[in-house]
């Protein structure tokens, strides 16, 4: 029996982990919002969404965990943004991967 390790390719496992990350509606939404402009903050999130600040801490946990965006602490906020290399490299594993 082979090893999936060796079947499944580094772009596979980089698509996979993007979309886990964007598998979530609130997700789509911050990462919509910040493909518009340069950066926002938590702050600004939690007043927009309707959801518990901790309920949005963790969408944006599991957004950065993914790379797709990066925070910097400006006390006594956080401020964040895309990952752009990481954005732009997920496009393209989207845009391979569907065919468009």
């Amino acid at each position: 029996m082979s090893n999936t390790k060796e079947i499944i390719s580094q772009s596979e496992k980089s698509t996979a982990r993007y979309a886990k990350a964007m598998g979530h509606p609130v997700r789509m939404y911050i990462l919509n919002l910040l493909s518009k402009q340069s950066c926002c903050y938590s702050g600004d999130l939690s007043e927009v969404l309707p959801i518990a600040k901790s309920t949005l801490s963790q969408h944006l946990k599991e957004l950065k965990k993914a790379g797709l965006i990066q925070g910097e602490i400006e006390a006594p906020k956080i401020k964040y943004c895309l990952n752009r290399e990481n954005w732009e490299e997920a496009k393209k594993l989207f845009s391979d991967f569907l065919g468009a």
